[in-house]
């Protein structure tokens, strides 16, 4: 089988929600509320103790395709794979994690911020590439000035974008889809509002129709 494409898995979905989540039932339930609006590529952070069983369920009960984010080193790499994990995330890119990305059937999204970081992935191989903390690291200007010297790369910005900002962003030619968790506020996921996020899900869908 050939190895899967992770730009070809995000750019299923404009709007890819970033997920910290706290329960297994929890992570169910909001992915199906999230799926049912619209968005079904989705990313589970590894900051919690259930991240990895969340993944599982994930990838075992609701029709998305469920990544791991936030992976750190090879040894979390490897356990969300064996978790189910359809892609992996990273804020960064360190040698021993390209190194076993690229032994891996898994895709891998590395993070880049400045140029030099751009132009040693492109180097490896690495076309998409994720852009975070996006609104600190200077945003949609900053991502359209990196389009002129290298228009080959494309990014997946994630960090302070909201529903607001988002248009913007997608708007780039060199941005794939953003990264963000306004499809998923903490009151809502805390009171089971699923309804809601549903509403907020088909809303941030509809951002990359319009992009488009």
């Amino acid at each position: 089988m050939p190895r899967p494409d992770v730009e070809t898995l995000l750019a299923r979905a404009a709007v890819v929600p970033v997920l910290m989540v706290e329960s297994v039932e929890t992570g169910v339930a909001l992915a199906r509320a999230l799926v049912a609006g619209g968005l079904s590529v989705l990313e589970i952070t590894l900051r919690t103790p259930a991240a990895l069983e969340v993944i599982r369920a994930i990838a075992r009960e609701v029709e998305a395709v469920v990544g791991a984010g936030t992976v750190l080193h090879p040894e979390q790499y490897r356990a969300a794979e064996r978790a189910g994990a359809r892609f992996v995330v990273s804020p960064g890119a360190t040698g021993s994690l390209l190194a076993y990305a690229e032994a891996s059937e898994t895709p891998f999204l590395p993070g880049a911020v400045t140029a030099s970081e751009v132009m040693t992935l492109l180097e490896r191989g690495y076309s998409c590439m994720k852009f975070f903390p996006a609104a600190p690291a200077g945003g949609v200007a900053y991502l359209e000035a990196l389009a002129a010297p290298l228009p080959e790369a494309r990014f997946c910005p994630t960090g302070g974008i909201d529903a607001a900002s988002a248009p913007r962003y997608l708007g780039l030619p060199n941005v794939l889809c953003v990264g963000g968790s306004w499809v998923a506020p903490g009151d809502a996921v805390a009171a089971g509002d699923w309804p809601r996020i549903t509403a907020l899900a088909r809303a941030a869908a509809a951002l990359g129709r319009a992009a488009g």
